[in-house]
């Protein structure tokens, strides 16, 4: 197990110990621990491991599963552009595309000065604005190739300030 500071381990178990009385606490724990420090390293899932009595397996198993835990840093832009049916269509995959060809990643990766991290979304429900772009929260609709390079520069332009 890797070591991690008794600060962030206490912190871990602070956590755990919020859902000691339920039947399921699991996605919770994750859950917070996700808020918390952005990602759920191996050496977290160990923690909450001994904390909960759940084998590192099955910790492993759910923050694998689901797309909205990670297991590493994710940067701190994080660009999901929707690859649903509606956006699909509309030409999201050029989308994905032209925004890992400038940041030089693939989908799930982080740039390594740590600014951007592509996700590939499944539908976000905005299939009216398709295709729709997701940063940090803010929605972009209607996002053409074109468009794509303008919106990394304001991002870039942002930390420049």
């Amino acid at each position: 197990m890797n070591k991690l500071q008794p600060k962030a381990k206490k912190k871990i178990e602070s956590i755990c110990d919020r859902y000691i009385n339920e039947n399921t606490p699991l996605m919770m724990i994750l859950s917070d621990i996700q808020k918390e420090y952005g990602y759920i390293p191996l050496e977290v899932q160990e923690v909450v491991s001994e904390k909960t009595g759940l084998p590192v397996a099955e910790i492993y198993g759910v923050v694998t599963f689901y797309s909205f835990f990670s297991l590493t840093p994710k940067g701190k832009y994080i660009i999901g552009v929707c690859l649903g049916t509606a956006c699909y269509v509309k030409g999201s995959q050029n989308i994905i595309d032209k925004f890992s060809d400038l940041l030089k990643i693939a989908p799930g990766q982080t740039t390594e000065d740590g600014l951007f991290t592509i996700d590939a979304l499944r539908c976000i429900g905005a299939c009216g604005i398709a295709p729709a772009v997701s940063i940090n929260g803010k929605v972009y609709p209607k996002v053409t190739i074109e468009q794509v390079s303008k919106i990394v520069a304001d991002y870039k332009n942002k930390e420049a300030l």
